[in-house]
């Protein structure tokens, strides 16, 4: 139980940086559901809030920021939103445009002339707006390797050259693939085009303004700012830190993408605004509105999706994705980084938000809760709860672990021996990720990307394959490491897992041999 836990039917305040008043009325479907939710996933911690009309309706935290501390999550307390970010990027550009800093139709080599995609006439043509709406041509996570697992030592002037090297999977604007890279670099336009650092914009055109106090962007401290959830994984039937903060949180290179943190209090007015105008005027015109909410791209409408809200039509727009539920225009996101999950929507004609931050991996969870939370408004009769989602859930695993999508046994591996690796040892490179290491080390074969510190990891033998198990990284996480011989020797990676997470992107990585070991 949260230290603050707050059921408010409230007054729309004049002012967004006032406190809501609250009141005495507590809808139960929504602490059944919240309650569901934390219990079956066994989260370390969550929080959720539920607007209407713009009043907040529910507000509730339960559980620790980190778990066994005794320290209570709060509406204060600050959560990664990881590709929730994204909205707000869009938000940020609306505003320069909305100023005539920018144009959407702008190419983005007026901002950034340095910036280079793999096929020079895209370089050309490619425009701020496209920047949004996932329609470059590039596979589905095209160099995230860049972005994650952090820390890393990659900038974004890095990630601005590597996209050069990133081959396209499909002609530019032909279809839909989500990416991050983008975003960071339409984070580094609307520096140039506002004439300061992102963060420094993003704090005054959108935090400050919207009294969005506690978010956090750039560097900041840590321990000054306080109160902070910290990433969890479930190990051994047990809630275990992973990736926890020092002192210091970096200036991330994924910030525009996903690297923004804030409250529940912050999100939640941060959906007031987003539903009413008149909560925050002056602040974006109608036509810029609109643009965010317009659908530019269009998106593959899933099974799930069909069956589940009644969807016929799915797309994305600046930092949103766009559906119909049950006959309901619907505006959502999540938000995906490991041991950090979030989860926004809104149904706009009905002025209702909905907001979960959760601080452990919970895909699952995550989207029982929201589904259940929005049928509340949209199939009102609908009385399936959150172990019924969950349980539909885990059977489209099982339906896909039946057709053959599973991970292999990779149990019997054992330690690759340097004698008969050692044709392939030595330093290689890849055009984008940069410099890695196949070399011994105190008696074993490792793997390392040198810009990379997550990346490093002890070369395993199953069978004639070599795998790479990560130091830090999970069992999911690993690749198959394969030889490419010739006149001059390549390295490439391949998933192990056929549910890995996308950010992995080894299909796209070749190393080639540069000199001998160090």
């Amino acid at each position: 139980m949260s230290a603050r836990k707050q059921w408010a039917w409230t007054a729309v305040l004049a002012g967004l940086g006032m406190a809501a008043s609250t009141a005495a009325a507590t809808p139960p479907s929504f602490d059944r559901m919240f309650d569901q939710t934390r219990t079956r996933a066994a989260l370390p911690g969550l929080a959720m809030a539920v607007v209407e009309d713009g009043r907040v309706v529910y507000e509730h935290t339960a559980g620790e920021r980190i778990a066994g501390s005794g320290d209570p999550i709060d509406p204060d307390t600050l959560f990664k939103i990881a590709s929730n970010s994204k909205a707000m990027t869009a938000a940020l550009l609306a505003r320069l445009v909305e100023r005539g800093a920018l144009r959407w139709e702008d190419p983005v080599i007026k901002y950034l002339p340095q910036f280079r995609m793999h096929d020079p006439w895209v370089t050309q043509q490619m425009q701020v707006r496209d920047l949004l709406i996932h329609n470059s041509g590039l596979g589905l996570g095209a160099g995230d390797l860049m972005l994650w697992p952090e820390p890393n030592s990659f900038t974004r002037q890095d990630i601005i050259a590597g996209l050069a090297h990133l081959r396209p999977v499909t002609s530019f604007r032909s279809g839909y693939a989500y990416d991050n890279l983008m975003y960071v670099v339409a984070g580094e336009v609307a520096a140039a085009a506002g004439g300061k650092p992102y963060d420094q914009l993003l704090r005054e055109e959108v935090f400050v303004p919207l009294g969005m106090d506690r978010c956090q962007v750039g560097a900041w401290s840590v321990a000054a700012v306080g109160n902070v959830a910290q990433p969890h994984a479930r190990k051994d039937g047990r809630n275990v830190v992973q990736g926890a903060d020092g002192g210091t949180s970096a200036d991330l290179t994924s910030m525009a993408a996903g690297g923004i943190r804030c409250s529940l209090r912050d999100m939640t007015r941060w959906m007031q605004v987003l539903l009413d105008p008149a909560l925050a005027p002056g602040w974006l015109g109608t036509a810029q509105r609109r643009a965010l909410w317009t659908a530019h791209m269009p998106m593959p409408l899933g099974e799930r999706q069909r069956r589940w809200d009644n969807a016929h039509v799915s797309a994305y727009g600046y930092g949103w994705r766009l559906s119909d539920m049950d006959g309901q225009w619907k505006v959502a996101h999540t938000g995906t980084l490991s041991g950090m999950y979030s989860s926004l929507a809104l149904l706009p004609d009905r002025k209702v938000g909905v907001v979960i931050l959760i601080n452990s991996d919970a895909e699952d969870a995550r989207t029982a809760l929201m589904q259940v939370a929005l049928k509340h408004y949209t199939a009102a009769q609908d009385t399936a709860d959150v172990d019924h989602y969950l349980a539909l859930l885990e059977q489209e695993r099982a339906e896909r672990r039946g057709d053959g999508q599973v991970r292999p046994d990779t149990r019997a591996r054992r330690p690759a021996s340097l004698r008969t690796t050692a044709s392939a040892q030595g330093r290689y490179r890849d055009p984008w990720l940069g410099e890695a290491l196949l070399c011994p080390e105190q008696g074993t074969l490792r793997f390392s990307v040198v810009k990379s510190p997550m990346l490093r990891g002890q070369v395993m033998q199953l069978g004639t394959r070599w795998l790479v198990q990560w130091d830090t990284l999970g069992a999911d996480a690993e690749p198959w490491l394969q030889l490419q011989p010739g006149a001059t020797p390549a390295l490439t990676l391949a998933a192990i897992d056929p549910e890995i997470d996308f950010s992995y992107d080894y299909q796209d990585l070749r190393f080639t041999r540069i000199g001998d070991c160090p």
